[in-house]
């Protein structure tokens, strides 16, 4: 919202944003100010390139990461009271996602540093260890869960599980196969929030405990089947209960603006949560109804050399 000087001073009749860079609070500001709210989607125009997953591949640049359940269960602090999984996917960097939203900017910054631009041609665990070693230097006291090392790295969609109190985890499945992947893309809905707040620290009120954590990865087991199976309603469940189960063991992820939020889109979307931690980000929702305003993502398939 940088811009809020300038829109008032130049007084617009229409304000224009793709699906991407809509959100509540421009929609809320252009309605106090009086100026039409336009959201428009990317079709590019005839001459030119569609941004298309082909041509991403092409050029192979720096993948993002998005994770669908079991969030933190990649830190110690957690998994000591109930080992369990958690599940990412690899997502393609059609949109320039905002720094400090869940999206894993940071680590993925660090993997910009390492390799340049694009992952190297490597197996893909290997590269996740590299990172997470790269991006937690020894001495570091806030260690970034391997969740973001393995999410930007592995393509397809990952479930990993950790054993009580580790760091790294001990078993590794991947959903690469194309139906899947596209089931998944045709269903989940990605929405602009606020980038999360300076100061803004989740660990400072907790409710980390044996049976919240053990709620946290049973759900996840439930959306990991619900995957595998394509069972909409399955996959739902425990979507949904896995976003419950974070904001039941840290609360402060939830705020009335968000509450809000997510109240306008309880009767399209079956399932949301926020990525990340909370505080802002984007609010990802499942849906087989299409929502307005809101943008998709395309899931990063395995290269053929893997």
């Amino acid at each position: 919202m940088d811009f809020l000087e300038d829109m008032k001073a130049l007084d617009p009749e229409i304000f224009i944003v793709n699906e991407d860079g809509h959100s509540p609070e421009k929609e809320a500001l252009c309605r106090e100010l009086g100026v039409e709210y336009k959201v428009l989607k990317r079709i590019p125009h005839a001459n030119l390139p569609a941004r298309s997953t082909t041509a991403l591949r092409a050029i192979k640049p720096m993948p993002y990461r998005i994770d669908l359940a079991g969030t933190r269960i990649d830190q110690p602090y957690v998994s000591k009271y109930w080992p369990g999984a958690a599940i990412t996917a690899s997502i393609e960097p059609t949109i320039e996602f905002n720094e400090r939203s869940g999206m894993a900017t940071s680590t993925r910054k660090k993997a910009i540093e390492l390799w340049n631009d694009h992952l190297p041609l490597e197996k893909p665990e290997k590269l996740a260890k590299t990172l997470f070693r790269y991006d937690n230097d020894p001495g570091t006291k806030e260690v970034s869960g391997s969740q973001d090392s393995i999410g930007i790295t592995m393509p397809g969609i990952n479930r990993f599980f950790y054993d009580k109190g580790k760091y790294w985890p001990s078993n590794f499945e991947t959903i690469s196969n194309l139906k899947t992947i596209k089931w998944l893309e045709e269903r989940l809905y990605m929405l602009t929030l606020w980038p999360r707040p300076d100061g803004y620290n989740v660990l400072s009120y907790t409710h980390i405990n044996t049976e919240n954590v053990r709620k946290l990865t049973e759900a996840a087991d439930l959306a990991w089947d619900g995957l595998t199976e394509m069972d909409y309603g399955k996959f739902t469940d425990g979507f949904l209960e896995s976003f419950h189960s974070q904001v039941r063991m840290f609360p402060k992820m939830m705020n009335r603006e968000i509450e809000d939020i997510i109240g306008r889109y309880k009767g399209m979307a079956r399932a949301w949560k926020l990525s990340g931690a909370g505080g802002g980000g984007y609010l990802i929702m499942i849906s087989e109804e299409e929502i307005p305003n809101a943008f998709r993502i395309k899931i990063r398939v395995k290269d053929l050399w893997m």
